[in-house]
């Protein structure tokens, strides 16, 4: 009787175990589980957060064609208008390393600006680029880093009236092309702007 007993007390303590047992490994996975979904939340978060960010990730990468009034075409730019040239900036995807057409080239100041977009969302930091003539008030001379304008350029949605803070400024020429994006083979009309450093010869 006595040993019958003793069987039963330890199978019972055995069952026991093993139920805390499968009760600690399901919470566990629980606990796993949760844990990597408010990870791939944060990440997700994390990634939207940087596209918006981003420069350019709004941009309606084609424009109409049209120039701001006063915009000085460049008598003798190294790449003419017609010619091809590589694009080797990269402010969005498919960019980097396509080939474009030359549709304008200016004389002017480009800038790289940091703004709040009237829209709402996060500030755009270091955007490229904006011209001379695309800022409100615009003279004879160039803006300096540091200073307040207001953007009279729509190349973002959010840009066009926007208070800006001009980052840098440089004195070269600017280029409208014409390009396919290397990722989906879109084709972009009058894009604005590359700078001189930005494009590379063909040849």
């Amino acid at each position: 009787m006595f040993k019958k007993d003793l069987r039963k007390s330890i199978l019972f303590v055995l069952l026991t175990a093993l139920l805390l047992l499968l009760g600690a490994c399901s919470n566990a996975n629980e606990e796993n589980t949760e844990n990597n979904e408010s990870n791939e939340t944060e990440n997700t978060e994390e990634t939207q957060g940087n596209m918006e960010g981003m420069d350019h990730s709004n941009m309606d990468m084609s424009g109409s064609g049209e120039v701001p009034e006063g915009l000085e075409e460049a008598a003798s730019p190294t790449h003419e208008v017609g010619s091809k040239a590589i694009i080797e900036s990269d402010h969005m995807p498919g960019m980097k390393g396509a080939e474009a057409t030359i549709a304008g080239a200016y004389n002017t100041t480009v800038y790289t600006i940091s703004y709040t977009p009237t829209t709402g969302g996060e500030r755009v930091e270091d955007h490229k680029w904006v011209i001379h003539e695309e800022l409100e008030g615009a003279g004879d001379e160039p803006f300096e880093p540091g200073e307040e304008v207001t953007v009279n350029a729509d190349h973002m949605e959010g840009m066009d009236g926007a208070a800006a803070e001009i980052d840098s400024a440089e004195q070269t020429t600017v280029y409208m092309v014409d390009f396919t994006t290397t990722t989906d083979g879109k084709e972009v009309k009058n894009h604005k702007w590359v700078t001189e450093s930005e494009l590379s010869s063909t040849k």
